[in-house]
Protein backbone atom coordinates (compact mmCIF):
# COMPACT_ATOMS: atom_id res chain seq x y z
CA UNK A 1 0.00 0.00 0.00
CA UNK A 2 2.77 2.46 0.95
CA UNK A 3 4.80 1.14 -2.31
CA UNK A 4 2.17 2.38 -4.48
CA UNK A 5 1.42 5.12 -2.74
CA UNK A 6 5.17 6.26 -3.33
CA UNK A 7 5.25 5.54 -6.76
CA UNK A 8 1.86 7.26 -7.78
CA UNK A 9 3.15 10.07 -5.97
CA UNK A 10 6.41 10.20 -7.65
CA UNK A 11 4.94 9.98 -10.91
CA UNK A 12 2.73 13.25 -9.67
CA UNK A 13 5.52 15.17 -9.12
CA UNK A 14 7.42 14.13 -12.25
CA UNK A 15 4.32 15.28 -14.30
CA UNK A 16 3.91 18.56 -12.21
CA UNK A 17 7.70 19.01 -12.80
CA UNK A 18 7.12 18.33 -16.70
CA UNK A 19 4.58 21.07 -16.32
CA UNK A 20 6.45 23.49 -14.45
CA UNK A 21 9.38 23.12 -16.74
CA UNK A 22 7.24 24.05 -19.73
CA UNK A 23 5.08 26.95 -18.37
CA UNK A 24 8.09 28.29 -16.12
CA UNK A 25 11.61 27.26 -17.56
CA UNK A 26 13.34 30.15 -16.04
CA UNK A 27 12.23 29.59 -12.62
CA UNK A 28 12.90 25.75 -12.68
CA UNK A 29 16.05 26.28 -13.83
CA UNK A 30 17.23 28.61 -11.21
CA UNK A 31 15.77 26.11 -8.33
CA UNK A 32 17.67 23.30 -10.37
CA UNK A 33 20.80 25.35 -10.06
CA UNK A 34 20.91 24.85 -6.43
CA UNK A 35 20.25 20.88 -6.56
CA UNK A 36 24.04 19.03 -6.59
CA UNK A 37 22.61 16.29 -7.54
CA UNK A 38 19.87 17.29 -10.15
CA UNK A 39 19.42 14.45 -13.15
CA UNK A 40 20.13 15.91 -16.99
CA UNK A 41 17.00 16.13 -18.53
CA UNK A 42 17.16 17.43 -22.18
CA UNK A 43 13.46 19.07 -21.75
CA UNK A 44 14.99 20.96 -18.85
CA UNK A 45 18.74 21.41 -19.62
CA UNK A 46 18.65 21.30 -23.56
CA UNK A 47 17.73 25.31 -23.08
CA UNK A 48 20.42 26.25 -20.17
CA UNK A 49 22.28 28.64 -21.49
CA UNK A 50 26.62 27.94 -21.30
CA UNK A 51 28.06 24.99 -19.44
CA UNK A 52 26.78 23.72 -16.21
CA UNK A 53 29.49 23.80 -13.07
CA UNK A 54 29.54 22.27 -9.63
CA UNK A 55 28.81 24.65 -6.92
CA UNK A 56 32.34 25.05 -6.01
CA UNK A 57 33.16 26.04 -9.42
CA UNK A 58 30.38 28.58 -9.61
CA UNK A 59 30.87 29.68 -6.15
CA UNK A 60 34.75 30.50 -7.86
CA UNK A 61 35.78 34.20 -9.09
CA UNK A 62 36.08 33.96 -12.68
CA UNK A 63 37.16 36.38 -15.03
CA UNK A 64 34.53 38.74 -16.92
CA UNK A 65 35.19 38.89 -20.76
CA UNK A 66 35.23 42.19 -22.81
CA UNK A 67 35.25 44.55 -19.61
CA UNK A 68 38.80 45.47 -19.50
CA UNK A 69 39.61 48.84 -21.13
CA UNK A 70 43.36 48.15 -21.95
CA UNK A 71 43.34 48.88 -25.64
CA UNK A 72 45.74 46.28 -27.76
CA UNK A 73 45.91 48.67 -30.67
CA UNK A 74 48.24 51.90 -29.78
CA UNK A 75 46.65 53.89 -32.80
CA UNK A 76 43.33 53.40 -30.68
CA UNK A 77 45.09 55.73 -27.49
CA UNK A 78 42.98 58.67 -26.91
CA UNK A 79 43.49 61.02 -24.32
CA UNK A 80 40.84 61.31 -21.21
CA UNK A 81 40.23 64.36 -19.20
CA UNK A 82 40.89 63.57 -15.70
CA UNK A 83 39.00 65.23 -12.91
CA UNK A 84 41.03 68.81 -12.34
CA UNK A 85 40.21 70.64 -9.36
CA UNK A 86 38.02 73.34 -9.64
CA UNK A 87 39.83 76.60 -8.25
CA UNK A 88 38.17 80.21 -7.22
CA UNK A 89 40.86 83.17 -7.60
CA UNK A 90 41.31 85.93 -4.93
CA UNK A 91 43.51 88.71 -5.01
CA UNK A 92 43.80 92.16 -3.12
CA UNK A 93 44.96 95.57 -5.44
CA UNK A 94 46.45 97.45 -2.60
CA UNK A 95 48.50 99.44 -5.33
CA UNK A 96 48.90 100.42 -9.06
CA UNK A 97 46.22 100.35 -11.18
CA UNK A 98 42.93 98.71 -11.98
CA UNK A 99 45.14 97.13 -14.93
CA UNK A 100 47.82 95.76 -12.87
CA UNK A 101 45.54 93.87 -10.15
CA UNK A 102 44.04 92.33 -13.55
CA UNK A 103 47.44 91.13 -15.07
CA UNK A 104 48.42 89.58 -11.58
CA UNK A 105 45.37 87.76 -11.41
CA UNK A 106 46.11 86.70 -15.32
CA UNK A 107 49.05 85.40 -13.89
CA UNK A 108 47.85 83.60 -11.09
CA UNK A 109 44.96 81.78 -12.96
CA UNK A 110 48.05 80.91 -15.35
CA UNK A 111 49.65 79.27 -12.61
CA UNK A 112 46.84 77.73 -11.09
CA UNK A 113 46.31 76.00 -14.80
CA UNK A 114 50.12 74.71 -15.08
CA UNK A 115 49.40 72.82 -11.13
CA UNK A 116 46.59 71.34 -12.97
CA UNK A 117 43.22 73.12 -12.06
CA UNK A 118 39.88 74.84 -13.80
CA UNK A 119 39.91 78.20 -13.79
CA UNK A 120 36.33 78.91 -13.01
CA UNK A 121 36.05 82.56 -11.41
CA UNK A 122 38.03 85.20 -9.98
CA UNK A 123 37.38 88.12 -7.93
CA UNK A 124 39.98 91.40 -6.79
CA UNK A 125 38.98 93.67 -4.33
CA UNK A 126 40.54 96.93 -3.40
CA UNK A 127 41.94 97.44 0.04
CA UNK A 128 44.73 100.10 1.34
CA UNK A 129 46.62 96.52 2.83
CA UNK A 130 45.02 93.10 3.40
CA UNK A 131 42.76 91.90 6.31
CA UNK A 132 45.09 90.44 9.32
CA UNK A 133 41.69 87.95 9.71
CA UNK A 134 40.61 86.72 6.53
CA UNK A 135 42.65 88.51 4.10
CA UNK A 136 39.27 90.10 2.19
CA UNK A 137 37.32 91.22 5.26
CA UNK A 138 34.63 89.32 7.05
CA UNK A 139 32.01 90.23 4.87
CA UNK A 140 33.73 90.01 1.34
CA UNK A 141 34.28 86.65 2.97
CA UNK A 142 31.08 85.57 3.01
CA UNK A 143 30.42 86.78 -0.61
CA UNK A 144 33.51 84.72 -1.74
CA UNK A 145 31.17 81.48 -0.03
CA UNK A 146 28.32 82.49 -2.08
CA UNK A 147 30.50 82.43 -5.25
CA UNK A 148 32.03 79.35 -4.24
CA UNK A 149 28.85 77.50 -3.74
CA UNK A 150 27.65 78.86 -7.12
CA UNK A 151 30.51 77.88 -9.27
CA UNK A 152 31.03 74.49 -7.50
CA UNK A 153 34.78 75.27 -7.03
CA UNK A 154 36.35 73.25 -3.99
CA UNK A 155 39.17 75.02 -3.77
CA UNK A 156 40.09 78.74 -3.09
CA UNK A 157 43.65 80.42 -4.12
CA UNK A 158 44.45 83.92 -2.99
CA UNK A 159 46.90 86.08 -4.80
CA UNK A 160 49.54 86.25 -1.86
CA UNK A 161 51.22 84.98 0.79
CA UNK A 162 48.62 84.33 3.69
CA UNK A 163 49.74 83.89 7.59
CA UNK A 164 48.63 80.99 9.20
CA UNK A 165 45.63 82.63 11.03
CA UNK A 166 44.71 84.16 7.76
CA UNK A 167 44.68 80.46 6.17
CA UNK A 168 42.65 79.67 9.05
CA UNK A 169 40.00 81.88 9.79
CA UNK A 170 38.83 81.69 5.59
CA UNK A 171 38.68 78.23 5.78
CA UNK A 172 36.67 78.62 8.58
CA UNK A 173 34.16 81.37 6.37
CA UNK A 174 34.37 79.39 2.84
CA UNK A 175 34.35 76.10 4.01
CA UNK A 176 36.83 75.03 1.04
CA UNK A 177 41.04 74.18 1.21
CA UNK A 178 42.56 77.67 0.76
CA UNK A 179 45.81 77.88 -0.10
CA UNK A 180 48.20 81.19 -1.24
CA UNK A 181 50.59 81.73 -3.86
CA UNK A 182 53.31 80.50 -2.57
CA UNK A 183 51.72 77.34 -1.91
CA UNK A 184 50.72 77.17 -6.07
CA UNK A 185 54.09 77.45 -6.85
CA UNK A 186 56.08 75.10 -4.47
CA UNK A 187 53.04 72.80 -6.19
CA UNK A 188 54.38 73.16 -9.15
CA UNK A 189 58.15 73.19 -8.34
CA UNK A 190 57.30 70.26 -6.99
CA UNK A 191 55.62 68.69 -10.13
CA UNK A 192 58.73 69.54 -12.98
CA UNK A 193 61.54 68.84 -10.57
CA UNK A 194 63.58 66.20 -12.15
CA UNK A 195 67.04 65.99 -10.83
CA UNK A 196 67.94 64.78 -7.21
CA UNK A 197 69.31 68.62 -6.58
CA UNK A 198 65.73 69.52 -7.88
CA UNK A 199 63.69 67.58 -5.45
CA UNK A 200 65.71 68.21 -2.86
CA UNK A 201 65.77 72.09 -2.94
CA UNK A 202 61.86 72.10 -3.75
CA UNK A 203 61.65 69.65 -0.74
CA UNK A 204 63.51 72.11 1.89
CA UNK A 205 61.37 74.85 0.48
CA UNK A 206 58.22 73.05 1.28
CA UNK A 207 59.23 72.30 4.77
CA UNK A 208 60.35 76.27 5.53
CA UNK A 209 56.70 77.06 4.37
CA UNK A 210 54.82 74.25 6.01
CA UNK A 211 56.82 74.17 9.47
CA UNK A 212 54.97 77.30 10.68
CA UNK A 213 51.25 76.04 9.46
CA UNK A 214 51.22 72.71 10.65
CA UNK A 215 47.68 72.11 12.84
CA UNK A 216 46.72 69.65 15.05
CA UNK A 217 43.16 68.46 15.42
CA UNK A 218 41.48 66.35 18.58
CA UNK A 219 45.01 64.17 20.00
CA UNK A 220 47.22 65.42 18.13
CA UNK A 221 46.94 68.21 20.28
CA UNK A 222 47.77 65.63 23.55
CA UNK A 223 50.99 65.87 25.61
CA UNK A 224 53.23 63.11 25.68
CA UNK A 225 54.19 61.96 29.27
CA UNK A 226 57.23 64.21 30.10
CA UNK A 227 60.70 62.51 30.92
CA UNK A 228 61.25 61.53 34.84
CA UNK A 229 64.74 62.27 36.55
CA UNK A 230 65.80 58.45 37.01
CA UNK A 231 63.38 56.90 34.74
CA UNK A 232 60.41 54.52 35.28
CA UNK A 233 57.42 56.65 36.12
CA UNK A 234 57.10 60.17 33.81
CA UNK A 235 56.32 62.53 36.47
CA UNK A 236 58.35 65.88 36.08
CA UNK A 237 55.59 67.19 33.69
CA UNK A 238 54.05 67.98 30.65
CA UNK A 239 56.49 66.69 27.64
CA UNK A 240 55.76 68.02 24.04
CA UNK A 241 52.15 67.76 22.72
CA UNK A 242 52.35 65.73 19.08
CA UNK A 243 52.45 68.96 16.71
CA UNK A 244 55.61 70.36 18.58
CA UNK A 245 57.02 66.55 17.71
CA UNK A 246 56.16 66.97 14.29
CA UNK A 247 57.87 70.30 14.47
CA UNK A 248 60.80 68.91 15.54
CA UNK A 249 61.09 65.93 12.80
CA UNK A 250 60.62 68.40 10.45
CA UNK A 251 63.38 71.15 11.28
CA UNK A 252 65.69 67.63 12.15
CA UNK A 253 64.37 66.52 8.01
CA UNK A 254 65.60 70.26 7.11
CA UNK A 255 69.10 70.45 8.71
CA UNK A 256 69.51 67.40 6.59
CA UNK A 257 68.29 68.77 3.80
CA UNK A 258 70.56 71.60 3.61
CA UNK A 259 73.84 68.72 4.50
CA UNK A 260 72.86 67.03 1.32
CA UNK A 261 72.43 70.51 -0.60
CA UNK A 262 75.62 71.66 0.32
CA UNK A 263 77.15 68.35 -0.71
CA UNK A 264 75.62 68.61 -4.04
CA UNK A 265 76.77 72.09 -4.62
CA UNK A 266 80.38 71.62 -3.65
CA UNK A 267 80.27 68.91 -7.68
CA UNK A 268 78.84 72.38 -9.23
CA UNK A 269 81.35 74.48 -7.23
CA UNK A 270 84.63 72.47 -8.62
CA UNK A 271 82.75 72.15 -12.20
CA UNK A 272 82.76 75.92 -12.07
CA UNK A 273 86.16 75.96 -10.81
CA UNK A 274 87.64 73.66 -13.32
CA UNK A 275 85.45 75.91 -16.23
CA UNK A 276 87.62 79.09 -14.66
CA UNK A 277 91.09 77.50 -14.73
CA UNK A 278 90.62 76.62 -18.25
CA UNK A 279 89.79 80.58 -18.20
CA UNK A 280 86.16 79.14 -20.16
CA UNK A 281 84.29 82.40 -20.00
CA UNK A 282 80.55 81.84 -18.92
CA UNK A 283 76.87 83.38 -20.07
CA UNK A 284 73.67 83.16 -17.82
CA UNK A 285 70.49 82.90 -19.16
CA UNK A 286 67.92 84.83 -16.49
CA UNK A 287 64.53 85.79 -16.92
CA UNK A 288 60.70 85.51 -16.70
CA UNK A 289 59.21 81.93 -16.52
CA UNK A 290 57.88 81.73 -19.73
CA UNK A 291 60.06 84.02 -21.76
CA UNK A 292 61.77 81.42 -23.65
CA UNK A 293 65.09 81.25 -22.17
CA UNK A 294 65.20 77.15 -22.81
CA UNK A 295 64.15 77.85 -26.51
CA UNK A 296 67.16 80.65 -26.65
CA UNK A 297 69.51 77.92 -25.31
CA UNK A 298 68.57 75.06 -28.08
CA UNK A 299 68.57 77.82 -30.42
CA UNK A 300 72.27 78.76 -29.53
CA UNK A 301 73.88 75.55 -28.52
CA UNK A 302 71.51 72.56 -29.60
CA UNK A 303 71.10 71.58 -26.41
CA UNK A 304 67.83 69.96 -27.14
CA UNK A 305 66.21 70.99 -23.38
CA UNK A 306 62.60 70.61 -23.07
CA UNK A 307 60.46 73.76 -24.46
CA UNK A 308 57.05 74.02 -23.69
CA UNK A 309 54.68 76.71 -23.46
CA UNK A 310 53.96 76.36 -19.94
CA UNK A 311 55.77 78.18 -16.51
CA UNK A 312 58.30 76.85 -15.00
CA UNK A 313 58.68 74.12 -17.34
CA UNK A 314 62.60 73.72 -16.35
CA UNK A 315 63.67 73.52 -13.18
CA UNK A 316 67.35 72.26 -13.62
CA UNK A 317 69.88 74.19 -14.66
CA UNK A 318 71.75 73.34 -18.27
CA UNK A 319 75.16 73.57 -18.65
CA UNK A 320 75.80 73.57 -22.65
CA UNK A 321 79.48 74.71 -24.67
CA UNK A 322 78.72 77.37 -26.99
CA UNK A 323 81.49 79.25 -29.31
CA UNK A 324 81.14 82.93 -30.33
CA UNK A 325 81.78 83.77 -34.36
CA UNK A 326 85.36 85.00 -33.47
CA UNK A 327 86.05 81.21 -32.38
CA UNK A 328 86.16 81.92 -28.37
CA UNK A 329 84.50 79.31 -26.60
CA UNK A 330 82.28 79.87 -23.41
CA UNK A 331 79.77 78.06 -21.45
CA UNK A 332 76.10 78.98 -21.53
CA UNK A 333 73.79 78.78 -18.48
CA UNK A 334 70.49 78.16 -18.80
CA UNK A 335 68.37 79.19 -15.17
CA UNK A 336 65.61 78.52 -13.17
CA UNK A 337 62.35 81.00 -14.12
CA UNK A 338 61.50 84.12 -11.95
CA UNK A 339 57.99 85.31 -10.90
CA UNK A 340 56.85 88.26 -9.79
CA UNK A 341 56.48 87.35 -5.62
CA UNK A 342 58.39 84.62 -5.96
CA UNK A 343 58.25 82.86 -2.45
CA UNK A 344 61.44 83.49 -0.41
CA UNK A 345 61.80 80.22 0.72
CA UNK A 346 62.42 79.04 -2.86
CA UNK A 347 65.01 82.19 -3.41
CA UNK A 348 66.54 80.83 -0.57
CA UNK A 349 66.42 76.79 -1.05
CA UNK A 350 67.52 77.33 -5.05
CA UNK A 351 70.48 79.89 -3.89
CA UNK A 352 72.94 77.37 -5.09
CA UNK A 353 71.26 76.66 -7.71
CA UNK A 354 70.92 80.81 -8.91
CA UNK A 355 74.79 81.46 -7.97
CA UNK A 356 75.24 80.39 -11.93
CA UNK A 357 74.04 83.40 -12.53
CA UNK A 358 76.24 85.26 -9.74
CA UNK A 359 79.04 83.72 -10.81
CA UNK A 360 78.60 83.95 -14.71
CA UNK A 361 80.82 87.06 -16.39
CA UNK A 362 77.63 88.55 -18.58
CA UNK A 363 73.70 87.47 -18.18
CA UNK A 364 71.75 87.28 -21.13
CA UNK A 365 68.45 88.61 -19.27
CA UNK A 366 65.46 87.32 -21.72
CA UNK A 367 61.94 89.40 -20.94
CA UNK A 368 59.03 88.09 -23.72
CA UNK A 369 58.24 90.81 -25.86
CA UNK A 370 55.15 89.55 -26.43
CA UNK A 371 53.97 89.98 -22.95
CA UNK A 372 51.70 92.91 -21.59
CA UNK A 373 53.59 94.17 -19.09
CA UNK A 374 57.49 93.44 -20.27
CA UNK A 375 58.49 96.02 -18.06
CA UNK A 376 57.28 93.65 -14.92
CA UNK A 377 59.22 90.87 -16.09
CA UNK A 378 62.44 92.65 -15.94
CA UNK A 379 61.76 94.50 -12.93
CA UNK A 380 60.82 91.56 -11.01
CA UNK A 381 63.47 89.55 -12.34
CA UNK A 382 66.27 92.60 -11.55
CA UNK A 383 64.44 92.04 -8.04
CA UNK A 384 66.07 88.68 -7.93
CA UNK A 385 68.94 88.87 -9.22
CA UNK A 386 69.83 91.52 -6.82
CA UNK A 387 68.72 88.78 -3.97
CA UNK A 388 71.47 86.32 -5.20
CA UNK A 389 74.37 88.95 -5.05
CA UNK A 390 74.39 89.41 -9.08
CA UNK A 391 74.01 93.19 -9.89
CA UNK A 392 77.54 93.69 -10.88
CA UNK A 393 77.46 91.74 -13.59
CA UNK A 394 76.91 93.11 -17.02
CA UNK A 395 73.59 92.57 -18.57
CA UNK A 396 72.39 92.44 -22.03
CA UNK A 397 68.23 92.70 -22.23
CA UNK A 398 67.34 89.69 -24.71
CA UNK A 399 63.52 90.92 -25.95
CA UNK A 400 62.52 87.58 -27.41
CA UNK A 401 59.25 86.73 -29.19
CA UNK A 402 59.95 89.68 -31.75
CA UNK A 403 57.74 87.73 -34.42
CA UNK A 404 55.06 88.10 -31.87
CA UNK A 405 55.58 91.50 -30.36
CA UNK A 406 54.00 94.69 -30.58
CA UNK A 407 56.52 96.68 -32.48
CA UNK A 408 56.25 99.47 -30.62
CA UNK A 409 56.64 97.69 -27.74
CA UNK A 410 59.65 96.50 -29.23
CA UNK A 411 60.64 100.00 -29.94
CA UNK A 412 59.84 101.28 -26.48
CA UNK A 413 61.93 98.57 -24.87
CA UNK A 414 65.19 98.70 -26.86
CA UNK A 415 65.05 102.61 -26.37
CA UNK A 416 64.46 102.23 -22.60
CA UNK A 417 67.12 99.17 -22.37
CA UNK A 418 70.27 100.64 -23.55
CA UNK A 419 72.48 97.09 -23.98
CA UNK A 420 69.17 95.08 -25.44
CA UNK A 421 68.52 93.46 -28.63
CA UNK A 422 65.47 92.21 -30.12
CA UNK A 423 65.50 88.09 -31.20
CA UNK A 424 62.92 85.46 -32.13
CA UNK A 425 63.97 82.12 -30.90
CA UNK A 426 61.30 80.39 -32.14
CA UNK A 427 62.00 82.04 -36.11
CA UNK A 428 66.21 83.01 -35.64
CA UNK A 429 65.71 86.06 -36.45
CA UNK A 430 68.35 88.43 -34.66
CA UNK A 431 70.51 85.24 -33.28
CA UNK A 432 73.62 86.13 -35.53
CA UNK A 433 73.48 89.56 -34.16
CA UNK A 434 73.37 88.19 -30.77
CA UNK A 435 75.83 85.95 -31.14
CA UNK A 436 78.40 88.84 -32.33
CA UNK A 437 76.86 90.95 -29.61
CA UNK A 438 77.64 88.32 -26.79
CA UNK A 439 81.56 88.12 -28.51
CA UNK A 440 81.90 91.81 -27.75
CA UNK A 441 80.47 92.03 -24.30
CA UNK A 442 82.79 89.10 -23.04
CA UNK A 443 85.45 89.82 -21.07
CA UNK A 444 89.12 90.65 -22.40
CA UNK A 445 91.70 91.42 -20.77
CA UNK A 446 93.28 94.78 -21.54
CA UNK A 447 96.23 95.22 -21.83
CA UNK A 448 98.54 92.48 -24.55
CA UNK A 449 102.16 92.09 -24.05
CA UNK A 450 105.57 89.97 -24.45
CA UNK A 451 107.81 90.07 -20.89
CA UNK A 452 110.41 87.49 -20.47
CA UNK A 453 109.86 86.18 -16.80
CA UNK A 454 113.27 84.94 -14.89
CA UNK A 455 112.24 81.29 -13.61
CA UNK A 456 112.59 82.57 -9.91
CA UNK A 457 109.62 84.80 -10.80
CA UNK A 458 107.33 81.70 -11.78
CA UNK A 459 104.54 83.25 -9.84
CA UNK A 460 103.87 86.13 -12.10
CA UNK A 461 103.16 83.09 -15.22
CA UNK A 462 100.80 81.18 -13.54
CA UNK A 463 99.06 84.33 -12.58
CA UNK A 464 98.84 85.01 -16.18
CA UNK A 465 97.59 81.50 -16.41
CA UNK A 466 94.55 82.14 -13.96
CA UNK A 467 93.95 85.92 -14.62
CA UNK A 468 94.78 86.53 -18.08
CA UNK A 469 94.79 84.96 -21.66
CA UNK A 470 98.30 82.79 -22.21
CA UNK A 471 99.01 84.10 -26.78
CA UNK A 472 102.27 81.78 -26.46
CA UNK A 473 104.64 80.43 -24.23
CA UNK A 474 108.25 79.29 -24.54
CA UNK A 475 111.06 78.05 -21.96
CA UNK A 476 114.60 80.14 -22.60
CA UNK A 477 117.62 79.54 -20.83
CA UNK A 478 117.21 83.09 -19.03
CA UNK A 479 113.27 82.46 -18.41
CA UNK A 480 109.74 82.17 -19.81
CA UNK A 481 109.19 84.33 -22.47
CA UNK A 482 105.35 85.12 -22.43
CA UNK A 483 103.44 86.76 -24.61
CA UNK A 484 99.73 87.38 -22.84
CA UNK A 485 96.39 89.31 -22.46
CA UNK A 486 96.55 90.70 -19.00
CA UNK A 487 94.86 92.94 -16.54
CA UNK A 488 96.58 96.13 -16.06
CA UNK A 489 97.65 95.40 -12.46
CA UNK A 490 99.31 92.15 -13.56
CA UNK A 491 100.80 93.82 -16.65
CA UNK A 492 102.23 96.72 -14.15
CA UNK A 493 103.99 93.47 -12.85
CA UNK A 494 105.44 92.16 -15.40
CA UNK A 495 106.66 95.26 -17.74
CA UNK A 496 109.70 95.47 -16.33
CA UNK A 497 110.75 92.12 -18.24
CA UNK A 498 109.48 93.33 -21.37
CA UNK A 499 112.03 92.66 -24.12
CA UNK A 500 114.18 95.13 -24.94
CA UNK A 501 114.27 95.61 -28.54
CA UNK A 502 117.41 95.01 -30.67
CA UNK A 503 118.60 97.92 -31.93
Amino acid sequence: MTSSSSTSQDTQDMQDTQSLAKNNPDGLRADALMEEDVAWSHEIDGDRDGDQFDRSERAALRRVAGLSTELEDVTEVEYRQLRLERVVLVGVWTSGTATDADNSLAELAALAETAGALVLDGVVQRRDKPDAATYIGSGKANELRDVVLETGADTVICDGELSPGQLIHLEDVVKVKVIDRTALILDIFAQHAKSREGKAQVALAQMQYMLPRLRGWGQSLSRQMGGGSGGGLATRGPGETKIETDRRRIREKMAKMRREIADMKTGRDIKRQERRRNKVPSVAIAGYTNAGKSSLLNRLTGAGVLVENSLFATLDPTVRRAETPSGRLYTLADTVGFVRHLPHHLVEAFRSTMEEVGDSDLILHVVDGSHPAPEEQLAAVREVVRDVGATKVPEIVVINKADAADPLVLQRLMRNEKRSIAVSARTGQGIQELLALIDVELPHPSVELEALVPYTLGRLVARAHADGEVLSEEHTPEGTLLKARVHEELAAELAPYAPVPAA
